[in-house]
């Protein structure tokens, strides 16, 4: 690990703290960054949908969500969740599946014959704007800030929220084994992934959603198992906290 890769991740830890969602006031947390996000900054999704506020949909329900908060002021900086497939939703379908079917690669998927209750998708990764915009950065939903009150020591560890995010929903697919993983991305994220060693797949045509995006997928083991060491040493973290949450959540009454 090099010494200043260790040093953003020490100070990282210093300043964030990751949640798996267990409680209605997170889950609104999580889906207020989720409306500054995706319905006022990018307009995504109209405002006068979510009077409240705060943006859902119908597989939010059965998905657990992760929240990434900043220790001194409480602030949500981000979040992102985890789909299971259920029979009962959509008729089993994953969002990518329901939404984006025209884009995918059927023949390649089909042909890695996936037991269907170990999929899963990644979605709805969002960093919220306050800690994320500076001067110029306005065509990605990931990346650093000025605009907050924070030293510059705690400004750098913002790049790694969105990080921070995938490495939460990696742990939870490793919990529940859901370790065949589908994502819809922008191309700036399977990029900002390559660097740190996770490589994902793409099986499937670029599409206009939400942005233009493209399908793509991974297994946990392959993640893990290529994960640079220093992001490994970050991930090993990120685990631990979500796996506490992850036990209180399931523990038998």
């Amino acid at each position: 690990m090099t010494e200043k890769a260790s040093t953003l991740i020490d100070d990282f830890t210093d300043y964030f703290r990751i949640q798996l969602v267990t409680t209605a006031e997170q889950a609104k947390e999580v889906y207020g960054v989720r409306y500054r996000v995706y319905c006022e900054e990018f307009k995504y999704e109209a405002t006068d949908l979510f009077p409240d506020k705060i943006e859902t949909d119908e597989f939010d329900e059965q998905s657990l969500h992760c929240l990434i908060v900043h220790k001194e002021t409480g602030r949500s900086a981000g979040c992102v969740r985890l789909v299971p497939v259920c029979a009962s939703i959509e008729n089993g379908l994953l969002p990518f599946e329901k939404f984006c079917q025209q884009s995918l690669n059927k023949p390649l998927i089909d042909s890695w014959h996936l037991q269907r209750d170990t999929e899963c998708e990644i979605s709805r990764l969002a960093v919220d704007t306050a800690f994320r915009r500076r001067p110029g950065e306005t065509a990605t939903r990931f990346g650093e800030v000025d605009s907050m009150d924070c030293t510059k020591r705690e400004q750098r560890t913002f790049s790694l929220i969105a990080v921070s995010a995938f490495l939460a929903a990696t742990s939870i697919t490793a919990l529940t084994q859901k370790t065949n993983v589908f994502a819809m991305m922008e191309p700036f994220l399977p990029r900002l992934l390559k660097r740190s060693g996770i490589l994902f797949e793409k099986v499937g045509a670029d599409m206009d959603y939400h942005g233009i995006r493209a399908p793509y997928f991974i297994k946990t083991q392959s993640a893990l198992d290529n994960m640079r060491p220093d992001l490994k040493e970050m991930y090993d973290w990120v685990y631990q906290q979500v796996a506490v949450d992850y036990d209180k959540l399931t523990a038998t009454p």
